[in-house]
Order: C-alpha cells, then sequence, then structure tokens
C-alpha cells in the first residue's frame, strides 16, 4: 500500500512543479498546485482525466459550460476533451489520468 498526505506535499512553484505521486500503464497521478490567478490555460490531453479540488477552488470551462468548483468538487474529462482550469484565490488539485500514457500521447506515435 501506498498513501499520501495531499495538503502536505510541498510544490513552491505552483503549476510549474508538479509532483507525479504514481505512474504505471493503468493511470497516472498529479498533484499540482495554482497559486492565485494561475491557470492550466485551454487545453487538451490524450488520457481521460478526473480532477479533485483538494484546498481551494476553481473554474472550469469545457464545452460550452463553466463550472465553479471549491475543495470536494470533483471533475471528469474524456480523452481529447479541451478545457481550462482557473483559481482566482488558488488551489490544490488532484489529478488522475488513465491509461496512462494515452493512445497518442508521444509526438509521432502510430495508432493500431
Amino acid at each position: 500500500m501506498q498513501s499520501w498526505k495531499l495538503r502536505e506535499i510541498a510544490t513552491p512553484g505552483g503549476s510549474r512543479s508538479p509532483v507525479v505521486l504514481r505512474s504505471d500503464p493503468g493511470a497516472r497521478a498529479v498533484l499540482i498546485v495554482l497559486h492565485p490567478g494561475q491557470a492550466l490555460g485551454d487545453h487538451q490531453v490524450k488520457e481521460g482525466a478526473l480532477v479533485t479540488v483538494i484546498d481551494g477552488s476553481v473554474r472550469v470551462e469545457s464545452g460550452g459550460q463553466t463550472v465553479e468548483g471549491d475543495a470536494g468538487c470533483f471533475f471528469s474529462f474524456e480523452a481529447d476533451e479541451r478545457r481550462s482550469i482557473s483559481s482566482e484565490n488558488g488551489a490544490r488539485l488532484l489529478l488522475v489520468f488513465s491509461p496512462w500514457p494515452g493512445e497518442g500521447h508521444y509526438r509521432g506515435e502510430k495508432g493500431p
């Protein structure tokens, strides 16, 4: 068994210093902190993504929808779904990507 105290892990660079907690072919778990005013701008990834707000609050935009979420909120995104996540006052997030890496994650990777 492995365990982590997500509120106690240092991330001194905010979104510039994500902490990979675990990574295997099934999934990758990453802890990231958004300092006040920081954002994960409009983006998409090749994996499905689950995002949990551990502390703080966020604004999530995806598919024409905007949702405000605070500690305890949980978001789910399909692979290649575009989204942005921003925080006016700061937030601590747990992101889980699955499978890891998703098909096409690495440039030049060919599909089946």
